[in-house]
């Protein structure tokens, strides 16, 4: 069995955006040489997520807009986690949209259904952040 691990690091601009980072996960899963097992991706942020969903600039708007309504950023007063930082809200929704993702390897290939993509989804950006792809089989 063999085992690979890759950082994929990032430094959005804004402090909230969703990447599709399908791509950079395929050219690790390619340099991993792996045709059949499972790759782990996972945000190494508490303020950061990754997720698989369709890249839809429609769903994106709208993750944004019922984010953005559950865990409001302002007034960063609400929240108690916000002494010395405004950040609470990024932490909840992180909480909502997941850590990481599990996809199979399927012939040198990620064994998604239509549509399927993988995000990098910031919600307290600014600075440099990473994201983890493990990927282990054979």
């Amino acid at each position: 069995m063999k085992s690979y691990r890759r950082e994929l690091w990032f430094n959005v601009p804004t402090r909230r955006a969703l990447i599709n980072i399908t791509p950079q996960v395929e050219d690790c899963l390619k340099e991993s040489g792996i045709r059949e097992g499972i790759l782990l991706c996972n945000a190494m942020h508490i303020t950061a997520s990754v997720f698989i969903n369709d890249d839809e600039p429609g769903l994106h708007h709208d993750y944004d807009v019922w984010l953005e309504r559950l865990a409001p950023h302002e007034p960063v007063s609400r929240y108690r986690h916000n002494i010395g930082e405004d950040n609470a809200d990024a932490h909840m929704k992180r909480q909502i949209m997941g850590r990481e993702t599990v996809v199979a390897v399927s012939g040198g290939k990620l064994d998604f259904g239509p549509w399927e993509q993988i995000f990098y989804g910031e919600f307290d950006g600014r600075r440099k952040k990473r994201a983890l792809v493990k990927i282990i089989g054979e």
